[in-house]
């Protein structure tokens, strides 16, 4: 079988360049994140594994389950998400070791977690992490090591010969019915097998960031060293005669510690735990313990799991002659964290059973269609394939597309219905794989027709008004369905882009009616525009900008919302799902007033013209108002483009990194999102940028000489060069380009890019060069851009559209959306 790196160079036809031979997996650090509120889970996995193993910390930010901000390791458990918010997610059935109890009794062991902890201490540089395995030492001296295959963690102990009271060690090692969130429901069970120590048991649990509960089931075995006894534990006291019981909550409604377990007679090998674990049932983990590990084999499924990653992360390569190493670091880690969520719990969905892929971990949509899912799409499409198909089988047994889905529950919608994105994005860049596209459709089309009772955990809520008025208003009249009524300028935004992305699928499939349908009801996002609005800071300072987004009643009338609220300035306003909240969610209106993705050349007319939006563009950026570390500031990086001025964008994707993303613990500016973060990183140092739900990529200068990606699908190479390639970064702005040799003038590119593996040679200089900046060379919008001519601008040097209100083809268009909007009597 020929190697990766061996193919690529084939396929180079035998031009090697300088990474063939390095390996990818040693610029990878999953601690990247690990503090400081990135909530990365940087322990051992495989890709899109359902089996994540690492210790848990008590902090409050341990979402991923590890933490180096000096709170100490409650347990070593076998499920976990990656860089969530929310409340911390699974961490479910945690192991913890002792080297002994003193003077042999058992209730002389910390069993609940909150005084275990003082067992937990460890200092940060025995902690080691890679891809597929991690490693921590406690200050007790016991080593924990632990790698995973894709449903069982397999835990290596290693104890000090003597304990800390000089005794000789007889490890004992219990497991709990707990998880990160202390949320066990009812009764959980738990039963040690006497002859071979085999823990089994269940729990009821919550999901960290949606509705409903689920169930989770256990299988732990135990090799290395002879057994001495076993038994359960409840609160602080254990008991070797017992070997099942069943718990229940406090009366408080406090889950009481419980659990299960097992004492050897001696610590002088390291003795290995093996943790499987089912949403179906005890037997259904044993068997995947036994058939996925039937050996104990620490070293080899620690090296089969390396061996997977570095298969995965092959397909791209990059040169990194004369780059920092931290640079290329952060890249590789960014696009090893996109690989970690969603995961893969195929055959574990007890809820129904139809031969499709079942993914979960969506964590959520709003975050992950930015950037993520766009990024997987072209290095693993295979997999996005099976996501999608996933989201179309919950519609068909859920009843619509998830937003957000976790541990088998829906979560919280945050905005539009953002899975409308994520179809739309595969659809148009031709993804197939088994994916019934009908049902797709279909599942769309219900998000824009039909509002669920639930518009809190799916589809959209306010359909009558959206469909009768134009817009969601603030304090709607909504009597169909239920959720918090607000955001109400975010969900016009988005609903309006939703539809955007649906008149797309409708295009590329022949729905002519439904196309015209959903174009239509796209331009929405007008009817909050108000044009006179200003906006000044707290302290009375205009920022000199006029126009702005602004919430609107039922009766038409215009409501209030500061635009820098809720922006990176305003340390006062909670702006998320509150019942109070704003009507903007995690984002202030300044923001928001670039999310129109589909129709910049209206957005710039409206703003005054291309100079004009470039100066609020970059007073956004210049200010602080945008936040780097939430998404929505993602796509605010790259707008330039659609104003003529790339050579800005590129300018601030070298600002934004490495200054907001660093290769340390706290390196993070937020949390990671499920890889959101580090796909952001991956696609900006790559030099080619999504507007996802499109078939677009915004072309900027790569942080390397040179990058090649690999289509998995046909082994194909798209292949970026820079000319010119200056390591300190002078040279960043593109001079001219060519593609497959002929000269390119468009600041975009399409997805055939990379499924027909062109080559984009890019010549650089330190000078903005007029490269990308004609009305030709812009991405495309569906109003239409406005000639101006080649006058010079005092701001840019390019001036190519008029922006003057009430004239040209993007005012008229505009106006027709205006007099759409009188006929239901909203203007």
């Amino acid at each position: 079988m020929i190697s990766l790196s061996a193919l690529s160079l084939l396929l180079l036809g035998g031009r090697a360049f300088a990474q063939d031979t390095d390996d990818i997996l040693q610029y990878v650090d999953p601690l990247i994140g690990a503090s400081n509120g990135g909530n990365v889970f940087p322990g051992a996995s495989l890709p899109y594994g359902m089996a994540k193993a690492v210790a848990d910390t008590n902090s409050t930010s341990n979402q991923g389950g590890f933490t180096l901000d000096g709170a100490p390791v409650t347990g070593f458990s076998m499920m976990h998400d990656s860089g969530t918010g929310g409340s911390p997610s699974l961490g479910n059935f945690a192991l913890f070791p002792y080297t002994s109890c003193p003077g042999g009794d058992i209730n002389r062991c910390a069993f609940p977690k909150k005084t275990r902890a003082s067992f937990g201490g460890f200092d940060n540089s025995s902690v080691s992490a890679r891809p597929g395995t991690f490693g921590i030492t406690l200050n007790t001296g016991i080593r924990a090591d632990m790698t995973t295959t894709q449903h069982t963690a397999l835990f290596k102990f290693t104890f000090p010969e003597n304990n800390t009271i000089g005794e000789a060690a007889q490890p004992l090692i219990l497991q709990d019915l707990t998880d990160l969130s202390n949320s066990r429901q009812d009764n959980g069970t738990v039963s040690v097998h006497e002859k071979t120590g085999r823990i089994t048991g269940s729990a009821r649990f919550l999901p960290s960031f949606g509705q409903g509960n689920y169930v989770l089931y256990f299988c732990t075995d135990f090799s290395g060293a002879e057994m001495l006894d076993n038994g359960i534990f409840a609160d602080s006291r254990a008991s070797t005669s017992i070997k099942n019981m069943t718990i229940s909550r406090s009366i408080n409604g406090y889950p009481l510690p419980g659990g299960a377990f097992v004492r050897f007679k001696s610590g002088a090998k390291p003795i290995i735990a093996r943790a499987a674990t089912s949403f179906i049932s005890v037997e259904q983990a044993c068997r995947h313990a036994e058939s996925e590990i039937p050996d104990f084999d620490f070293e080899r499924i620690s090296q089969a799991a390396t061996e997977k990653w570095r298969a995965k992360m092959g397909g791209i390569r990059v040169s990194t002659k004369g780059v920092d190493k931290s640079l290329v670091a952060s890249f590789y880690s960014g696009i090893y964290r996109t690989y970690i969520n969603p995961q893969n719990y195929t055959g574990e969905n007890p809820l129904w059973s139809s031969g499709e892929p079942y993914f979960d971990s969506f964590y959520c949509i709003w975050d992950l269609f930015r950037s993520q899912l766009p990024f997987l799409t072209i290095t693993d499409p295979m997999a996005v394939t099976q996501m999608i198909r996933s989201l179309i089988d919950t519609y068909r047994h859920v009843g619509w597309l998830p937003d957000c889905r976790m541990s088998l529950n829906k979560g919280y919608t945050q905005g539009g219905s953002n899975a409308d994105v994520v179809l739309a994005d595969s659809y148009i860049k031709g993804l197939k794989g088994g994916i019934n596209w009908e049902d797709g459709y279909a599942a769309v089309v219900k998000d824009a027709e039909v509002e669920p009772f639930d518009w809190c955990c799916q589809g959209r809520g306010g359909l009558d008004s959206w469909h009768t008025l134009g817009y969601i208003p603030v304090q709607d009249f909504d009597w169909k369905g239920f959720g918090t009524l607000t955001r109400s300028i975010s969900r016009t935004l988005e609903y309006a882009y939703d539809d955007f992305c649906i008149a797309e699928m409708a295009k590329a499939s022949g729905r002519t009616n439904d196309q015209e349908k959903y174009t239509l009801s796209s331009g929405n996002w007008r009817n909050l525009y108000k044009e006179n609005q200003t906006s000044f800071w707290w302290n009375g300072t205009d920022t000199g900008f006029t126009g702005f987004f602004e919430p609107r009643y039922l009766n038409g009338t215009w409501g209030y919302q500061n635009p820098l609220n809720c922006s990176n300035h305003d340390n006062f306003s909670v702006c998320s799902l509150q019942n109070n909240g704003p009507e903007t969610f995690e984002s202030s209106i300044w923001e928001y007033g670039f999310y129109v993705p589909h129709d910049h050349a209206t957005l710039i007319s409206l703003y005054g013209g291309p100079d004009r939006f470039v100066d609020r563009l970059n007073y956004l950026h210049d200010q602080n108002i945008t936040y780097i570390g939430n998404e929505p500031s993602f796509l605010t990086v790259f707008q330039y483009h659609y104003a003529g001025r790339p050579a800005l964008s590129a300018k601030r994707a070298h600002y934004y990194i490495p200054e907001f993303f660093r290769t340390t613990p706290d390196g993070l500016p937020g949390n990671d999102d499920s890889g959101a973060m580090g796909s952001f990183v991956a696609f900006a140092m790559m030099g080619l940028f999504p507007n996802p739900g499109q078939n677009v990529y915004l072309i900027t200068p790569p942080f390397f000489e040179e990058v090649n990606i690999t289509n998995p699908l046909n082994g194909k190479i798209a292949r970026i060069r820079n000319v010119n390639f200056d390591p300190s970064y002078e040279n960043v702005y593109i001079q001219n380009a060519t593609l497959d040799g002929v000269r390119y003038i468009k600041n975009w590119i399409d997805h055939s890019f990379f499924t027909e593996g062109s080559e984009l040679v890019l010549t650089l200089g330190a000078k903005e060069s007029d490269w990308g900046t004609n009305v030709e060379d812009l991405p495309p919008s569906l109003g239409e851009y406005e000639e101006f001519g080649n006058s010079s601008s005092s701001s840019s040097g390019y001036g190519y559209w008029n922006g003057t209100a009430g004239s040209g083809g993007g005012a008229k268009r505009i106006s027709g959306w205006l007099r759409e909007a009188e006929g239901v009597g909203i203007m």
